[in-house]
């Protein structure tokens, strides 16, 4: 049992950031010990819980020892470890390719601002509570606006503050949502909510439907599904390559919450909303997926072809999400490790590709670039990832995606080989414009320093995939034990020990 050490994803980062702020402020090789040295920690502690979880089944942390609903209460199942562990995961690479490519240098807050987004991200993986969901979401909204606009630039202000008012719009409609949801319940317990929404009687009916739709837009918010993703390809083009690559996971915290609530608090089987949420999800998924696979054919520079790239593969998860089964949720998990992994390592590749170049323009040929062999590599592999060409694991995850609607949704597998198919043509084009047609200008390369931290970061994500695509069995096992688990909450609501303290 986990005890105290759940609460430490939280805890750690924001003690880090702390002593970051008030001691290490003017020594950036301190704040690189220190932030590397947090974020092993939590890989290791990741790795504990996900241990946990998995041997000991869910577990709870109560706050100051008061019960729940009345305390703040965070609880480790395998799903919240397993997310946690996803986040540390990336965290490792994202640090250590800023430090290799010197992107720490432009700022004097990134490390600290880097070890409260961790704190956010995990936080909102763990609440057990739909308050403090909002809470962590607006700690990880702040971290990441520093983030965003880290180096400076009229043009990444710009798109920051774009960024802050949409998700501020978000906030401001989640607060509603929980105010109705603690008027119709007494409580914002996701356990709590679990039990008590049944029972409601059928003139709240109504309420609780327009209640889950404003959560519902909260979340779309946060993982850019359509008509709320517009915030998301002119932030993720502008933000530094390395920032971006962190932002993959922050869209996976709107994934998580949708899957989070609509099987645990607005089940199908719960009379009040039956299939509502299905029938948003699902259909919104597939235009996101659509309109992603679109932008990547018509991206007129990399970083927002990279960009369309995550929407889609947001539009393939939600897809799966939007079914609301044990089947198509567990492809999801997986289509989720992988596409967090890989849209990740592709706005690396797009950093050290537009970092070398003279502009990032698609619609033109530019002189080649340093180091266009291995980065060229580089861009091919994370490109057959994105596409879900095999063999690595983003063909899996459509095909598991595939075979969980195999039996019904015709129009799934015409969206999502078609999307496939756009998004092949759109990063073969953006290939042969970089790297291919570059070499006809016969322009000798500028010298550039090695990176080796930076391109050995960008490797180990890469190689990830590939741990995907070898483990593919015995993970996908787990995540249908897991995804399982979701939709059979008892466990998660025993944890709770609703009323109890200690």
């Amino acid at each position: 049992m986990m005890g105290h050490w759940i609460i430490a994803p939280v805890v750690l980062p924001a003690f880090v950031a702390g002593v970051m702020v008030l001691a290490l402020r003017s020594d950036l090789l301190l704040k690189r010990i220190a932030g590397i040295g947090s974020i092993l920690a939590l890989n290791a502690i990741a790795l504990a819980l996900l241990w946990s979880a998995t041997i000991h089944g869910p577990e709870v942390y109560f706050l100051g020892e008061w019960p729940a609903p009345f305390g703040i209460v965070l609880v480790l199942d395998r799903l919240s470890a397993l997310m946690v562990a996803l986040l540390a995961a990336l965290a490792l690479p994202v640090v250590l390719y800023a430090i290799g490519s010197g992107w720490d240098r432009k700022g004097a807050h990134f490390h600290p601002l880097l070890q409260f987004l961790l704190m956010g991200i995990g936080g909102a993986f763990l609440t057990g509570d739909a308050f403090n969901l909002f809470v962590f979401f607006e700690i990880l909204l702040i971290a990441s606006y520093g983030l965003m606009i880290h180096g400076g630039g009229s043009v990444r202000t710009r798109a920051g503050i774009q960024y802050v008012a949409f998700n501020l719009v978000g906030s401001s409609l989640f607060l509603f949502a929980l105010a109705l949801t603690y008027g119709l319940t007494g409580t914002l317990n996701i356990a709590d909510l679990a039990q008590k929404l049944p029972t409601l009687p059928e003139g709240d009916a109504a309420l609780l439907r327009v209640t889950a739709v404003m959560m519902i837009l909260v979340f779309a918010i946060k993982g850019a599904l359509v008509p709320l993703q517009f915030w998301l390809p002119g932030t993720y083009a502008n933000a530094p390559g390395v920032v971006a690559a962190m932002f993959a996971v922050m869209t996976k915290v709107g994934a998580y919450a949708v899957l989070r609530f609509g099987a645990v608090v607005f089940p199908p089987e719960l009379a009040a909303t039956g299939s509502l949420l299905q029938d948003l999800i699902l259909p919104a998924g597939l235009v996101t997926l659509a309109l992603g696979a679109i932008g990547v054919l018509g991206a007129t520079t990399l970083p927002r072809l990279v960009a369309f790239g995550g929407i889609a593969s947001m539009g393939t998860a939600f897809t799966a999400i939007g079914a609301f089964t044990p089947e198509t949720s567990s492809a999801a998990l997986y289509y989720i490790l992988h596409s967090t992994l890989a849209t990740a390592a592709m706005f690396l590749v797009a950093d050290l590709v537009t970092r070398r170049r003279a502009h990032a323009r698609l619609t033109e040929v530019a002189p080649p670039i340093a180091q266009s062999g291995l980065i060229s590599a580089l861009f091919l592999a994370g490109a057959v990832a994105m596409a879900g060409m095999p063999p690595l694991s983003g063909f899996l995850g459509k095909l598991l995606i595939l075979d969980a609607f195999r039996t019904q949704e015709a129009l799934v597998w015409t969206v999502v080989l078609a999307s496939s198919f756009l998004m092949i043509l759109g990063y073969a084009r953006a290939g042969s414009v970089l790297f291919w047609k570059a070499t006809a200008l016969e322009v000798p390369a500028g010298r550039w320093p090695r990176e080796g931290l930076a391109f050995s970061a960008t490797i180990a994500l890469l190689a990830g995939l590939a741990g995907l695509t070898v483990l593919a069995g015995p993970l996908t096992d787990w995540l249908g034990e897991t995804a399982a688990g979701l939709y059979a909450p008892e466990a998660y609501i025993a944890a709770a020990r609703l009323g109890e303290g200690g």
